[in-house]
C-alpha cells in the first residue's frame, strides 16, 4: 500500500475532511513539493484518534504543521498528511501555566503567555512553527528551549491510542525529541514564571528587532537549515559561520540560493524546485565536512519522493 496512491475510498469515515492531490507547495514556507494523496483535517482529537484506529497499517501517515520548517520533495507523498485546525489552536492559562493545542503559533502561545505576566516563553516569539513541531523537534531560540518550560505533552499513536509525556518522557535534547517515534502531538502543557507582562512584551519586541534585522523573514524561506553543531568541535563556530568559511553564502543551484542576510537559511527566488533546495543544501554538507570536518546535521525536516 506504501507505493500505491491512496484515496479517500481507502480512508475510514470521518467527521473532518479529506483533501485528494493536495497542494503541499502551499503548505509550506519554502513553496516547494509535489501533492500529497490526501489531506485529513481532523474534527477533535476523538476524530483524530478513531481515525488512526480505523487507519489500514501499511497507509503511511504525515503530520505537518504550519511547514515553516518542511521541505517536500517534488514527487509529492504517497498516504496521508495530518494537519491539525482550528479545534488543536486553542490556548489557556492557569496561574504560571499555559496549555496550547498543537497547532497553535508558538508566537501566539509567546504573546498570550507575555499578556498574562507568565514568563520564559518569550523566545516562542522568534520561533516560526506550531506547538507540535516545537515538539516534534525541541525548538528553540534567542537562549530558550521547550525543554525548559514543557510539563507535558498529549499525543496519538500509530494505533490511535492517546499518551501523555512528562518532560523527562520526551528525552528531549539539542533540536531533538528522542520519545514518541510516531506520535501525532495535539496539545502541550508549560510552566513560566511571574514577571510585569511589560517587561516581558519588552523582550519580545527585542527578540522581532533582532529577528527582523539578521534573518530572511520576508522571503521565501524556512527555519534555520542545520542544527549548530557541538561546538568543541567545530572550534565554537555555528552552522552559520561554518557556511560562510566555505564560502557558501549567496551560493545557488538553479533558483535555490543561500541567504546573503544569513547563510543557515535557505530562499526559493521563485521558481526553484525542492530538488534545487535539496541540492543546495546538499552542496553545503559536504563542503563544510571536506574543509572543516564538521558534519551539519539537518534541522530542516524532508519527505516525500
Amino acid at each position: 500500500m506504501a507505493d500505491k496512491k491512496v484515496t479517500p475510498s481507502d480512508l475510514p469515515t470521518v467527521r473532518g475532511k479529506y483533501v485528494e492531490n493536495a497542494d503541499m507547495a502551499s503548505l509550506t514556507w519554502l513553496r516547494v513539493g509535489g501533492p500529497a494523496d490526501v489531506l485529513f483535517s481532523p474534527a477533535d482529537e476523538d476524530d483524530l484518534s478513531d481515525f488512526l484506529k480505523a487507519l489500514d497499517t501499511d497507509i503511511p501517515v504525515y503530520a505537518v504543521g504550519v511547514g515553516s520548517n518542511l521541505l517536500v520533495r517534488d514527487g509529492g507523498l504517497r498516504g496521508v498528511v495530518v494537519r491539525l485546525g482550528a479545534a488543536f489552536g486553542k490556548i489557556e492559562t492557569d496561574g504560571m501555566r499555559v496549555r496550547a493545542g498543537a497547532a497553535t503559533l508558538d508566537a501566539q502561545v509567546a504573546k498570550r503567555a507575555g499578556a498574562a505576566g507568565i514568563a520564559g516563553l518569550e523566545f516562542y516569539r522568534g520561533v516560526p512553527g506550531t506547538i507540535g513541531g516545537a515538539l516534534a523537534m525541541n525548538a528553540g531560540a534567542y537562549g530558550g528551549e521547550t525543554k525548559d518550560f514543557l510539563v507535558e505533552a498529549s499525543g496519538y499513536d500509530r494505533q490511535g491510542v492517546r499518551h501523555v509525556l512528562s518532560a523527562v518522557d520526551m528525552k528531549f535534547s539539542y533540536r531533538h525529541c528522542g520519545a514518541g517515534d510516531g506520535l501525532i502531538f495535539t496539545s502541550a502543557l508549560f510552566e513560566g514564571h511571574t514577571d510585569a507582562p511589560a517587561a516581558i512584551e519588552a523582550r519580545m519586541a527585542e527578540i522581532m528587532t533582532r529577528r527582523e534585522a539578521t534573518q530572511p523573514i520576508r522571503e521565501r524561506t524556512g527555519g534555520s537549515t542545520f542544527a549548530n553543531p557541538d561546538l568543541s568541535l567545530s572550534g565554537g563556530r555555528k552552522s552559520w559561520q561554518l557556511i560562510d568559511e566555505i564560502g557558501g553564502r549567496g551560493r545557488v543551484v538553479g533558483d535555490a540560493q543561500v541567504s546573503v542576510q544569513h547563510c543557515n537559511f535557505m530562499i526559493n527566488r521563485g521558481k526553484a524546485s525542492a530538488k534545487d533546495l535539496e541540492a543546495l543544501i546538499e552542496s553545503l554538507r559536504k563542503d563544510v565536512l571536506t574543509k572543516t570536518g564538521v558534519e551539519l546535521r539537518w534541522e530542516i525536516r524532508r519527505i516525500g519522493e
